[in-house]
């Protein structure tokens, strides 16, 4: 990984290559528990969106997704990890700011 890139910023990558489906929250969901373990000094924040990628999961398993929802809920999920990774080397103020944001936000 490049010097000064966190590890969420290479997620958020991924995360915009990919395609708005389910499939691509679930992967997402594993990715953010598995870094809420390996980086506690930022738990909530995976946590938190792990959290909103999987209740996006759970309402949407086994129903129709419409285009229109789907692309917006992912452009939404897309500007909170970004606003969770510029969140990380802000002042404590600035992260928790990020974190009710993303806990305040309705993905649809």
């Amino acid at each position: 990984m490049r010097e000064g890139v966190s590890v969420l910023s290479s997620i958020r990558d991924w995360l915009a290559e990919q395609h708005p489906g389910l499939r691509t929250y679930k992967s997402f969901r594993e990715k953010a528990l598995q870094l809420s373990v390996a980086d506690t000094s930022h738990s909530a924040l995976y946590r938190l969106l792990a959290n909103m990628a999987e209740h996006f999961v759970v309402t949407f398993d086994e129903e129709p997704l419409p285009v229109d929802v789907a692309q917006h809920a992912f452009l939404t999920f897309l500007d909170l990890v970004e606003e969770g990774d510029r969140s990380m080397a802000g002042s404590v103020e600035q992260q928790l700011a990020a974190l009710n944001k993303i806990a305040a936000t309705k993905l649809f």
